[in-house]
């Protein structure tokens, strides 16, 4: 039932628009202005999103040395998209990602805001009586022309579209109020006491929340200004209640699929709107007059709409100054009201897995991604960051699955001695260690999400971005793979480690500490910040320690069983999961040696899979 009232609702409502579109000739080019101004709209975000290609990621990385580059970029980015949701969410997506910090993030979003101001000056100039239909026509037949070239000539198509539209809607909208406005005509109808300019700022506030774009509502509060159909203080009142509800989409989207960074971002951009709002709202009829002597200034001081451009950007102005001087006091208290979250310790608490498991002590908690977030997959920039950083994640989360496979407590990893005793320790019967288990709640779990993520970008990706995310995948599936291995070494070290001391149980001691030394060697060089010859170097002496373990423990096996201390089976066990452990070897050695001959620093990030100086563990099951 509720799935069937989530589609008639929106069908409900599509068949009493059609009906309203039969009955009023005159809200149907309203509407479909509005349509044409919001698809214009999205088409020149689009073509100068993919014009632009990774500058606009590049530029922004490099725009936060200081607070007024922060601030100018922001200006710029915003006056040449036109889209302060874009813009925003670039740059919660940057933070998400860790390419920028929180200050920086903060310069830029008051730039944004600031950079609005140029939208409304160039609709209130294109508000005026002339038509811009004409200029429209040829406008769509070069945009279409040059959607047949190459793709930066498509995205350049796209942008002369997306200008097009924007006229033709600039238009309609203005011949739709012309017929229809006389209904909603409130010039002189209303007192301008402070009620009534609430309800105008609500009217605002839910006009551009259901549009998702504040151009449109200026667009719209323009047309009205310019037909005579509402008085300036009214336009002000709807566009303070327009900045505000601008930050709505951009809030929801930061808060959640953003981290924490992300959400700290996304209530600057709601204190913002709101803070700025309150005071222009308070200071209405002074800011009126001063928006009106300003233009009488500039020789337009009978122009409604350049005046209401210029009440915008005085918004901006006064939400700037209010903000700029305290920008270190905001982030301090951002981090306080909404500080990082702890990493767990523990993800499996004291119970058990496998077969002996109760049922209660089966209700474990699962491993998910961590910095997949949505806001990440604005650009292939920080959606590549964010993928690297989660493929550390499955990293740490691999060596720990495997260091349960062989029976050992998280500690023998991640601890500055190995304790022998455990080592050489048999497991308990009711040790029921199970690596199927771990590995489904754990390694699939974030492997699954990690693709998914990688699927849903559908930003344009060139060969460099190509590649990349291949070895990404590569990455992913080498780590998975030796998890498997891990699987199924466990099964014969699992057995024969429970059984009587043996011939074969030794060998199989040796195995276990030859596996745990390459997992700690593994989790050394990732953690350490190694200079890439040294690096190299140390990756090229673990081998050679592993080829000469190899050869000795074949050479060993080969030995007992001439001297039929080994029997034919334990030593084709043996042998097999002598082949597993080489595996494991070389798959995380594949991974510590990226980006080091090609110098990708990106790709030489993936290699860090020990975690940033934590030495708690991710997964602790119950070891005694």
């Amino acid at each position: 039932m509720p799935k069937m009232k989530l589609l008639v609702l929106p069908l409900l409502a599509l068949v009493i628009l059609s009906v309203s579109f039969w009955y009023s000739d005159g809200w149907l080019k309203l509407c479909a202005g509005l349509a044409l101004f919001l698809f214009g709209m999205q088409c020149l975000e689009e073509g100068l999103k993919d014009l632009a290609g990774g500058r606009l990621e590049q530029l922004m990385e490099q725009s936060t040395a200081t607070r007024f580059k922060g601030l100018m970029f922001g200006v710029g980015g915003t006056m040449i998209l036109q889209s302060t949701t874009l813009m925003s969410l670039l740059t919660i997506a940057f933070i998400s990602t860790g390419l920028i910090h929180l200050a920086g993030g903060i310069s830029i979003l008051l730039g944004i805001n600031l950079g609005t101001s140029g939208g409304i000056w160039l609709l209130a100039a294109a508000g005026q009586d002339f038509s811009l239909s004409p200029l429209a026509l040829p406008l769509l037949v070069f945009g279409v022309l040059a959607g047949f070239s190459s793709p930066k000539g498509k995205a350049a198509g796209r942008i002369v579209l997306g200008i097009a539209f924007i006229f033709l809607g600039i238009d309609q909208i203005k011949n739709g109020f012309g017929e229809f406005g006389s209904f909603l005509d409130l010039a002189g109808q209303v007192d301008k006491t402070f009620v009534f300019q609430l309800y105008f700022v609500a009217a605002g506030l839910v006009l551009t929340a259901v549009l998702q774009s504040s151009h449109a509502t200026l667009m719209l509060v323009l047309a009205a200004l310019a037909a005579g159909q509402i008085e300036l203080w009214q336009g002000m009142a709807i566009a303070i209640g327009g900045n505000v509800g601008s930050s709505v989409t951009t809030a929801i989207v930061g808060w959640l699929g953003g981290n924490r960074s992300g959400q700290r971002l996304a209530l600057v951009h709601v204190l913002f709107n709101v803070i700025a709002g309150g005071v222009t709202l308070l200071l209405l009829e002074p800011l009126r007059w001063l928006s009106e002597n300003l233009m009488w200034l500039l020789g337009a001081g009978d122009n409604t709409l350049l005046q209401l451009a210029m009440f915008q950007t005085l918004f901006n102005v006064i939400g700037v100054l209010l903000f700029w001087p305290f920008q270190a006091q905001l982030e301090k208290g951002l981090r306080r009201f909404l500080p990082d979250r702890k990493e767990p310790a523990v993800l499996i608490p004291n119970s058990q897995t496998g077969p002996r498991a109760t049922a209660e002590q089966r209700e474990l908690p699962e491993s998910h991604a961590r910095y997949l977030d949505e806001a990440a997959l604005a650009s292939v920039d920080t959606a590549s960051r964010a993928v690297v950083q989660e493929l550390q994640h499955l990293g740490r989360l691999s060596l720990e699955v495997i260091c349960h496979a062989l029976y050992q407590p998280i500690e023998q990893l991640i601890g500055r001695e190995v304790d022998d005793a455990k080592l050489n320790a048999r497991p308990a019967d009711n040790e029921g260690l199970d690596t199927e288990e771990l590995y489904q709640r754990h390694i699939k779990v974030v492997y699954s999400e990690l693709l998914g993520f990688m699927s849903r970008l559908d930003a344009p990706k060139d060969d460099g971005h190509h590649q990349f995310w291949m070895t990404c995948h590569m990455v992913a599936l080498q780590l998975v793979d030796a998890v498997k291995d891990a699987k199924a070494l466990q099964k014969n070290l699992g057995r024969y480690l429970r059984d009587e001391p043996s011939v074969a149980q030794e060998h199989y001691l040796e195995l276990r500490r030859h596996l745990l030394w390459v997992l700690r060697q593994v989790r050394e060089v990732s953690v350490r910040a190694l200079p890439d010859d040294v690096r190299l170097n140390r990756l090229n002496w673990i081998d050679s320690q592993a080829e000469k373990f190899d050869d000795d423990f074949r050479h060993h096996i080969f030995s007992d069983v001439r001297g039929a201390r080994l029997n034919n089976r334990q030593a084709s066990s043996l042998m097999h999961d002598l082949g597993y452990a080489i595996r494991i070897t070389h798959n995380f050695r594949n991974v510590l040696q990226l980006g080091l001959a090609d110098g990708d620093e990106l790709l030489r990030e993936v290699g860090h899979l020990g975690g940033e100086g934590d030495d708690q563990p991710l997964i602790r099951v119950g070891w005694p």
